[in-house]
């Protein structure tokens, strides 16, 4: 797990729970703030979840440039399912 979805989801949460406050106590922009923070913890987390795909995605490939052979043989069970 990328750092940066660790601490966008953390962004997410302190985000929510100051919107929350905001709203609770009739704040607008203590509640706007929250909002900005939830936005920005949410783009934080989504490029987090790109960095792990592209690592991924990188695992699969050996290192001569092909899938590693056990990809190939799932993904000709899928094709016969």
């Amino acid at each position: 797990m990328d750092k940066d979805r660790i601490a966008g989801s953390a962004k997410e949460l302190k985000g929510a729970i100051k919107q929350a406050a905001g709203k609770a106590v009739g704040d607008a922009k203590l509640e706007a703030d929250g909002k900005a923070d939830k936005i920005e913890g949410k783009v934080q987390n989504d490029i987090g979840g790109l960095k792990d795909t592209e690592a991924n995605s990188r695992t699969e490939i050996d290192h001569v440039g092909r899938p590693h052979p056990h990809h190939r043989l799932s993904h000709l069970l899928t094709w016969r399912l």
